[in-house]
Formats: structure tokens, sequence, C-alpha cells
């Protein structure tokens, strides 16, 4: 090329080398691509405000008090009250240089306490409890809700559970209050997966107030929660598969009615072929499903090996005098709860 560049022009020379002109004359560039970003904002009486200025008036909506907003009804109050003509991608730039976007991920800190054995030996009701989320597909509304079941590992009796279109940390919370607030829950373990709701720290702060102790299951290991696992696998094949549900109230009314039959009809091989609730009724009579007659304070001895029979402290039923205000119903919760609310007034 250089020796022809002087007597030909280089449009000849690259048609000669079969050469495209725009990789002749290309020069990388640095820095970021595509057009710099806006450094003003106009307003509507037509002067131009600097994103400096857009900053602190994005910082004085947000230190109103109640005020939560993301940066799109953070764009309607610069649009509405402060009269700029923005767009809402640069609300979002500006909020995400300056770390005012609202957080969506959980971060926690602290250690967990993870699984140790893939088995668990249970040796009275509510010594193990697990729980875990499903998803449940509405075909008549093309989108799919949550499950979440809490059981009792030694009895499979299903506690409690909630269906709702998203499953938050203060819903884990109140259904875990719900079955547990006329309970003292002194040596209860409670193993859970790693989803976002279990692993928060308003949860965790809970049922360490609580005395409960928390498990988590490994990363990717579902067979550590198998008990709550096999049972939304019979969920799936015993109602999710063989209904189709046209609306969110009916899967809701359809999956509670298969609670009911689950905890006191469905016979298990691994509980003498009984129902949960028979089993329990019959197999821990001092400590009654329903609490007719449990007096507080009472101990079970279980056997842990070795032929030692070790007390362990169960959980018991709180005295008037311990029980303290509930908080409102968890939703759908089993007529399970409910009966115990009626039978300790």
């Amino acid at each position: 090329m250089k020796k022809y560049e002087e007597r030909v022009n280089t449009t000849q020379l690259l048609t000669w080398v079969s050469e495209p002109k725009s990789t002749w004359y290309y020069k990388e560039k640095t820095g970021k691509r595509g057009r710099k970003p806006s450094t003003h904002t106009r307003h509507r009486d037509g002067h131009l405000v600097e994103n400096s200025e857009v900053v602190k008036q994005i910082k004085t909506i947000l230190s109103v008090e109640f005020i939560f907003y993301g940066y799109d009804l953070v764009t309607e109050d610069l649009r509405v009250d402060n009269g700029l003509i923005i767009n809402k991608k640069k609300v979002y730039r500006l909020m995400n240089e300056e770390h005012l976007l609202l957080g969506r991920t959980i971060v926690t800190t602290g250690k967990r306490n993870f699984v140790q054995f893939r088995k668990i030996n249970a040796s009275r009701p509510l010594e193990y409890l697990v729980m875990d989320i499903k998803y449940v597909y509405i075909h008549g509304e093309k989108r799919n809700v949550y499950l979440l079941s809490v059981m009792d590992v030694c009895t499979r009796t299903v506690l409690g559970h909630m269906l709702k279109a998203s499953i938050r940390q203060h819903d884990v919370i109140l259904l875990l209050d719900g079955i547990l607030q006329h309970y003292k829950c002194e040596g209860i373990s409670l193993r859970n997966d790693n989803g976002s709701q279990f692993i928060a720290h308003s949860v965790r702060g809970y049922l360490k107030d609580q005395n409960i102790y928390q498990e988590f299951t490994h990363i990717a290991t579902p067979e550590e929660n198998g008990y709550i696992e096999a049972f939304h696998s019979n969920l799936e094949r015993d109602v999710i598969k063989r209904y189709w549900f046209d609306s969110f109230h009916y899967a809701k009314w359809k999956i509670s009615d298969y609670m009911t039959h689950y905890n006191n009809r469905r016979r298990h091989r691994s509980l003498k072929k009984m129902s949960p609730a028979n089993y329990w009724t019959m197999m821990y009579p001092d400590f009654p499903l329903r609490q007719q007659g449990a007096e507080s304070g009472e101990d079970v001895k279980g056997g842990f090996g070795g032929g030692v029979e070790i007390a362990r402290p169960l959980a018991k039923p709180l005295t008037f005098s311990e029980r303290r205000l509930p908080l409102p119903a968890a939703e759908n919760q089993t007529s399970h709860c409910q009966n115990q609310n009626e039978n300790l007034v």
C-alpha cells in the first residue's frame, strides 16, 4: 500500500487487495460506547437544570416521611411537581449512580447453620418442622402463585399453609406465628432451603426470639428437605395435575380441602398406614393434637440411642398468663389452628 499510495488513491488500492474501507480506516475507540449521557435537563419554562441539581431534587423527594419510591414514581414527581421534562431512564441512571435505587436483592450477613444429617429422626410432635414454597399454576389467569407449607416431621401433619401471589418475609413470620402462638417454642428445629424469604434477617431474628433452631439445606440439594418435597410431590400428583384452576380463589379452595383430607384421612405407610391426625392422637396421647387436657410444663421422654432415655423439652401450650396478643390470622390458615384457639379460650 505504501509503495503505490503516491500514484494511486486509497480507494483503488483497497479494491486491488479486496479489503473493505471500513477495515482500513477503523480506529479503536476507548471509553463507553454510545452517545454521551446528557449533563442537563430542560425545565418546562425553557431553562436548563444541571444533573447535580436534579439529584438534589430526587434526594428531597426521598427524604419525605413515608416516601419509599422507585425510579418510576420519582420520575412522576419530578415531572408533575418540579416541572422537569425528563425520561425515566435518565432518572434510573442518576439514582443508580447515587445508590438511591430500591434494593431488590436480600443481602444477609452472619453464619447460617447448614444441615448436618440428611435424615431427620424426630421422636415427638413439634420437635422438627420443615417448610418450603411450591409453584401452583392458575390456568385461567395464566400465572403462577406460591404455596408456603409447614409440616411436622414426626407425624407428617401439615400445620399450616398459605397460598398467595407472592410470598414475602412477613408472610413467613405471620404463618409461623399463627401456628406457634399457643406453644412454647423450646426444643423446636426448623429446616428450610435458602430462599430469600427464609434467609431474611427479619425471619431469622423472629425464629431466634422464639428459641427456634433454624437450619438450611445445602445449595441445590432438595433431598435434604425430602419430607416437605415429598408432600409437595403428592400435592402435585393429587391436585395440581388433576384440576384445571380457572381462578386463584378456586385453587385456594381446592388446596385447602386437600390439606384437610391429607391431615385427617390420607393414610401413610410410614405412619403405620394411619392418617397424620390419627397417628398423632394414638401415638402421642400425652400431647394431643388439639391440646385438650394438656398441662403446661409437661415433658416427654424419648430414646436417643444407647438405651438411654433423655428428657427433652416439649413444645408446650402456653398458660393464659403467658399468652401474648396474637397477630392477625395468617391467610388461609388451616382449621387445626383455629380449633386450637377455640379450645384455649
